[in-house]
Parts: structure tokens; sequence; C-alpha cells
């Protein structure tokens, strides 16, 4: 019993260690500049001093059009990964086809390259089709993640064969049977891709940093960046935190909408060869 109770503390401070920070960044968002430094958490003794103001004055940004820009191409990306992930996963855990192993083996290789290395190839690439500045050029480059295959592959391989045939044997077609028979099976997994892969896009910097060039087309993490670079900014940390606070609730909600599928999802797919 008392190594339970200690246990159970033990966590406890772990997870307040962890929510800190949270607190924290929820706090100094109603905080004005002057109080934000000289209280840990609230001013309890000045609680009227909160106030709203740093959220208003993101108004004079176009912050709103970041956050659908956001919401846009993280939707846009998770639908597209989760569903030729899903496909490939199923074509690689239930078919056999000629030159399946050296295609496996290929494909693996892609996981060992670091990304930073195909950033001028893919920047002369969207140059030539006339891509830079536009979201095809985030979205179409990274519609097929092997990450997300070989993930899906692994799921897939619990999907009983008997009930493939016995699709067949009713006049499925093979899409058919990935829509109405494989996905149901591994839906768990299809949660905690579909977080993955929105929560991947969603703090995604680099890329759209670099072939997003006009102010409004910026996505939340590039339009963040620049607060901190203007001089009205720079001492007011108050507006960034606002900020940043309301830009982590979609992904928040999502994370409690799916939580279920998410662990039980990577729980499923650690233990199935």
């Amino acid at each position: 019993m008392t190594r339970r109770i200690g246990l159970h503390l033990l966590l406890i401070c772990l997870a307040a260690a962890a929510i800190l920070p949270f607190l924290w960044l929820i706090c100094a968002a109603f905080k004005t500049p002057a109080d934000l430094l000289n209280s840990t958490l609230l001013p309890w003794h000045h609680l009227d001093r909160l106030t709203l103001n740093n959220f208003r004055l993101l108004g004079d940004r176009p912050f709103g059009r970041w956050l659908v820009n956001s919401i846009f191409l993280a939707s846009a990306h998770t639908v597209l990964v989760v569903t030729l992930g899903s496909l490939g996963g199923f074509a690689l855990a239930k078919y056999q086809f000629a030159g399946k192993g050296p295609i496996t083996v290929i494909m693996l290789a892609t996981l060992l390259m670091p990304p930073q290395v195909l950033l001028p190839g893919s920047y002369e690439l969207m140059y030539r089709l006339h891509w830079l500045d536009s979201y095809l050029a985030i979205i179409l480059p990274g519609a097929v993640s092997v990450f997300g295959i070989f993930l899906f592959r692994q799921a897939m391989l619990g999907v009983p064969d008997e009930l493939l045939h016995c699709g067949r044997l009713d006049g499925c077609s093979e899409l058919r049977l990935w829509w109405d028979i494989a996905l149901p099976v591994v839906r768990p997994m299809i949660g905690a891709y579909t977080l993955l892969s929105f929560l991947t896009e969603w703090n995604s910097f680099l890329w759209p940093q670099i072939v997003l060039q006009t102010e409004s087309k910026y996505t939340l993490p590039i339009g963040l960046n620049g607060l901190t670079g203007l001089p009205e900014y720079q001492h007011n940390y108050g507006i960034v935190m606002a900020a940043t606070l309301m830009s982590i609730v979609p992904v928040i909600v999502l994370f409690f909408a799916l939580q279920r599928d998410f662990i039980s999802g990577l729980s499923s797919g650690a233990v199935k060869g």
C-alpha cells in the first residue's frame, strides 16, 4: 500500500510539473506587461488588473486568417496522408506482387534520409511548377508518408484474411474491401495517425516559411514567429502568449476527441508484427 501511495504521489508531482508551463501560459495571456514578470501565475492581490487587451491587440494582425490557413492546411494534409497511407499499408499487408521486397526496402531507406536534404530539390521543383507562394506546394509534396504507410501496414496485418475472402465472394471490389472491412478493423490506428498527422502539419514551420511569401497566406507558426520580430511586440510578451494560447486550442479539442483511439491505436501497433 505504501509503495502504491508513493507511486501515485510521484505521478501527481510529475503531472503538476508537466502542466505548470501550460498554466503559466494561460495566466500570462491575461496579464498586463507590468504584471507579466512580477508574479508567477496570477497577481492574486490585484485580480482586477487582469485584461483581455492582449487578445484585442491581435486584431491589428491577420491572426484570424493565419488560424484559418493552418486549420485548412492541417486538415487537407491529414485527410490525404491518412487516406493514402492506409491504402499503401493495405497493399503491403494483404497483397503479393512482383517487386514487393525491393520496394519495401527502398521505402524504408527513405526514412533514414534527413528531410532537410530534400529542401533544395523540392524548392526548385516548386519553382518550375510555378507553385511557390501557393498551398499546393505545402499539401501535395507531403501527401504520402512512408512512416504512415508502414504504420498502417502493421495495423492491417491484424485484419483477418477470411474477412477479405468473404467480401470477395460477396462481390466486393478491392477498394470496398479496404473501405468497408479493413478500415473499421484498424479504426484505433486511424485515430492515432490522424492526431499525429494533424499535429505535425499544424506545427510545421520550415517548409511553409520557405515557400509562402504573402502575409495573408501565412500559417500560425510563421505568423507567431513574425510577431516577435516587430518592435511593438518585442516587449509585450502577453500578446504572444495570447496568440499561442489560441493557437493550441484546436489541437487540444482534437486530442480530447481522439484520445481513446490515439492510445489504443499506438498500443495495437506496438504489439503486431
